[in-house]
């Protein structure tokens, strides 16, 4: 009766000391995983202001350039209106 009492009880020592082991360890899994998936969303993050950034600049030096063509033809057509208008 002793033997089986006492084999019962260290069992059960055994069973709850790898229960804490076993959650010890999920939560450095959790911790670990949390962390690179916040590291990963940065980078993205950053790499996408990045581009965005990029774009706004084509954008910017396109609408420049358009701005310039339009106010060289506009030139030009008051040009050729003052010139049909001394005629």
């Amino acid at each position: 009766m002793k033997k089986i009492i006492l084999t019962t009880a260290f069992a059960a020592m055994v069973t709850l000391s790898c229960q804490d082991k076993t959650k010890e360890k999920l939560d450095e899994a959790t911790d670990a995983v949390t962390e690179e998936v916040t590291t990963t969303i940065d980078s993205a993050k950053m790499k996408m202001e990045a581009k965005l950034d990029t774009m706004k600049d084509r954008a910017n030096s396109r609408i420049d350039s358009v701005k310039l063509k339009s106010a060289d033809r506009l030139e030009q057509a008051a040009k050729k209106l003052k010139q049909t208008v001394k005629k």
